[in-house]
């Protein structure tokens, strides 16, 4: 209670500065063109103090060639305009005291550009900032035709395992936000949802290893923040991709985007379709010893195949509506709908302990997936002054998700038999939040944030199972049941930042307060049970930059963070894989909390070089167990410790005016301590590398060979992954004026982006292979339709948060 009190006391403080003081804030904007007047989109614009030529702040320009900066401090500034096939100009601005517009710059063609040839500004792929790492995904060929979930794969610093889970520079627990907002799944469910969405509806990809308490305090690696493509431009207009990709199967994804503007109306639309069938390969071989771990019992091999059709269909709408200069108004609808249907066979072969064959298995699978996602959000932003902004954001999410699973097993050999058994899993959730922030700048060197955010979640999960048995299907009570699910998560947080001098300084508190209720209802064969839990905890960051000399940054960062379990992780239901792989939820899965720190020097806008260090109390981590009867258990839970250290290289550079390379280096020393029935340790050094080359040929052709390798590495105390990898190529052209792009590629040329490793058990241990369409040559034709000029933009970002990761888990 002394807890509380003390944050009370201090957001009522902090409340009644903000109320009282009186300050502005500067915008600075301006646009580019070349010679004749014809905008320049893409340049690069750096604003630089006049002082020092030091970099205070880097945009570019969008397609109409504007741009601007935001909350700017009063003081003398250098601007300075680089495009590609363009001469540099840099422009001194008369003192800034208050919002200023440049009006309209020119740059002249380079003299080395040859006569007939035109030169358009591209925006780079990779954007390197103190403060995040930016990735253009229209910037890669090789990203046409692709998902969302595959464009992260090849992203700086990005893995996905074989479950579908996402890491960033060798650590698990990232959090994935879609425009500021979660997707409230779970890892599998995360995966299927970007599988379903076009890489053509991507703007951007945000990756923030450190983000400061204005955030949600989940995601112990970070935030990766995945943003769609606004259009807000007056009239009517919009943009088409159709692409069509052939691996082993056939790959379609669509969309369509159209923004309609008049006045003080935004009218928005877009819809894309993923169409697809892919196989996924597994071949698993098991050894089971004695109590003594070095005899062996028995073998079992078992290759599954898996062939899965897939329909997607994502739509989003809304109307923004512009009171004034000063505010606006908006809501947005969305929608998806996802049909999955997986057909497996396997066959398992167990050996006796003399490695000769004991008894054949066969397996035939049918598994139908149907979910369906509504979500609604209200907005509103008002700026009282310049210097003053308060806005707010409500959410509510409702899923609706149908499992259906059969399995029918024929064993010959010993003791023949078969057996069935089919499963209905269906699962409702809906979800609540709300959050309001407010910004506040004080005197020319200060700013404050400030915010409350309260979000409650609440789930239905059902798992029905029968047994085939004589010919006939009975009820299996041992796998049968009932989930219900409550959580409300109250969060307060004040954020701080100051410029002294070459200094930046930023300082945060974030308070969250989590409360949950669980029941597990009963059937004829077990009681009900129930449990509940309550708890908070604070968690500070802070971040200091020191601006060393034009070409130099120094600044270091820390931070404590927290992930909570999937709500289905919790739920000790069993969810069926095979006929001798389980999952089980856990009810005793407690949070983990991690402490974050980070060391950086950035040249030259150039070149990043980071060391980090981060320590994980009640590590979580897969669990795996198996029985006398073959039989392997999955489930998760919290093990120990776990230790990163890390060090971290990230350039981008031109080497011909041709030719631009973006490279990613991220060496990890990992430590892990845990109890698995004994006591285990693991330690791995692992180094992951991402190199991207981009290549402009004249005439409107662009070109990009890319590729990314990873070591063998570990993500959970029982499990090691052999070394992976890829390359693609792809090439672009513009036609039709400029307003369409056709684009080819390649990906995974090499057929290399295989996950193998190995899996240690209690009594046994398991080789795993895990082998999927990956390798697909993709065409794709863009059309981009209307008059691009520049209309109000609404800040990302919503009350929906770190609750979306944790709802799915199988």
């Amino acid at each position: 209670m002394k807890l509380k009190n003390c944050l009370s006391t201090l957001l009522i403080l902090l409340f009644s500065h903000i109320l009282y003081a009186q300050s502005s804030s500067i915008r600075l904007s301006g646009k580019l063109t070349d010679s004749t007047g014809t905008a320049l989109p893409a340049a690069t614009v750096i604003l630089q103090k006049a002082a020092d030529s030091s970099t205070y702040k880097m945009t570019s320009t969008d397609q109409t060639g504007q741009y601007a900066f935001e909350d700017l401090i009063a003081g003398n500034y250098l601007l300075s305009f680089t495009a590609t096939g363009y001469t540099a100009l840099r422009i001194v601005l008369p003192t800034i005291s208050s919002s200023h517009s440049v009006g309209t710059t020119r740059l002249s063609q380079s003299a080395d550009v040859l006569t007939g040839v035109t030169v358009t500004a591209r925006k780079p792929l990779v954007e390197l900032r103190p403060d995040k790492t930016v990735v253009n995904v229209d910037a890669a060929v090789t990203n046409v035709g692709a998902t969302a979930l595959e464009v992260l794969e090849k992203s700086p610093g990005v893995t996905v395992d074989r479950n579908g889970s996402i890491s960033l520079k060798g650590k698990a627990n990232v959090l994935i936000l879609m425009d500021g907002k979660q997707t409230y799944l779970g890892a599998a469910e995360l995966a299927s949802f970007l599988n379903g969405l076009s890489a053509s509806q991507l703007d951007q990809i945000e990756i923030m290893t450190n983000p400061s308490a204005k955030y949600d305090a989940a995601g112990s690696t970070g935030i990766i923040n995945i943003k769609t493509k606004k259009n807000k431009v007056k009239g009517f207009n919009g943009s088409l991709t159709l692409a069509y990709g052939q691996g082993t199967y056939y790959k379609n994804n669509n969309s369509l985007l159209l923004n309609y503007r008049n006045g003080n109306y935004n009218l928005h639309f877009s819809y894309s379709t993923n169409i697809n069938k892919a196989f996924t390969d597994i071949y698993a071989y098991r050894w089971y010893y004695q109590a003594d771990n070095k005899t062996v019992t028995n073998r079992f091999e078992q290759p599954t195949s898996l062939r899965s059709p897939v329909v997607a269909h994502n739509l989003r709408t809304g109307i923004d509506y512009y009171l004034g200069k000063k505010t606006t108004v908006g809501l947005t609808v969305s929608g998806l709908r996802s049909n999955r249907t997986t057909e497996g066979y396997s066959y398992g072969e167990w050996f006796n302990q003399n490695n000769q064959t004991d008894s054949l298995i066969t397996t035939t699978s049918d598994n139908k997936s149907v979910w369906t996602n509504l979500g609604a959000n209200i907005y509103g932003r008002h700026v009282f002054t310049d210097g003053r902004e308060l806005s707010a954001d409500f959410d509510y999410l409702s899923y609706d998700i149908d499992n259906n699973q059969y399995y029918q097993n024929v064993l010959t050999g010993n003791n023949p038999y078969t057996d069935g058994l089919r499963g209905e899993l269906p699962s409702k959730l809906h979800i609540f939040s709300g959050k309001v922030d407010y910004n506040h700048q004080l005197g020319k060197h200060t700013k404050l944030e400030t915010g409350w955010k309260t979000s409650y979640v609440k789930t239905d999960n059902l798992a029905r199972y029968e047994l085939l048995h004589s010919g006939n299907w009975k009820p299996d009570y041992d796998k049968t049941n009932h989930f219900l699910y409550d959580e409300t998560i109250h969060a307060l947080y004040a954020n701080a930042q100051q410029e002294v001098g070459k200094w930046n300084l930023q300082a945060g508190l974030r308070y969250e307060h989590t409360a949950y209720d669980a029941n597990q209802l009963g059937n004829v064969m077990r009681k009900d049970s129930s449990f509940s839990r309550q708890y908070g905890s604070f968690f500070p960051t802070g971040f200091a930059s020191y601006q060393a000399d034009s070409a130099n940054t120094f600044s270091v960062s820390a931070g404590r963070r927290i992930d909570r379990p999937a709500f289905s992780k919790l739920n000790p239901f069993v969810f069926v894989i095979n006929k001798y792989t389980y999952q089980t939820g856990n009810p005793y899965y407690q949070p983990q909390f991690t402490w974050n720190f980070e060391f950086s020097h950035m040249f030259k806008q150039a070149l990043i070089t980071t060391l980090s260090y981060s320590v994980t109390n009640d590590y979580f981590s897969q669990i795996f167990f198996s029985d006398t009867n073959g039989l392997i258990i999955y489930t998760e839970g919290n093990l120990g410790k776990a230790e990163n250290y890390g060090l971290s290289v990230s350039s981008q550079v031109a080497l011909a005016p041709w030719w631009s390379l973006s490279a990613q280096a991220n060496l990890n020393h990992k430590k892990i301590n845990g109890v698995v029935v004994k006591s285990l340790s693991a330690s791995i050094t692992q180094l992951y590398l991402n190199i991207n080359n981009q290549f402009r040929f004249g005439k409107g052709w662009n070109g990009e060979i890319s590729g990314y390798y990873m070591t063998r590495a570990q993500n959970d105390l029982q499990e090691v992954l052999d070394p992976t990898g890829q390359l693609s190529a792809g090439v672009s052209k513009q036609i039709l004026k400029n307003k369409g792009t056709l684009k080819f590629s390649v990906r995974d040329i090499l057929y290399t982006q295989v996950m193998a490793g190995w899996t240690d058990f209690q009594q046994s241990r398991e080789y795993f292979k895990l082998t999927r369409d990956s390798r697909v040559a993709t065409l794709s034709f863009t059309w981009r339709f209307g008059k691009p000029i520049k209309g109000n933009s609404r800040k990302t970002g919503s009350s929906s948060d770190e609750i979306k990761e944790r709802v799915g888990g199988n």
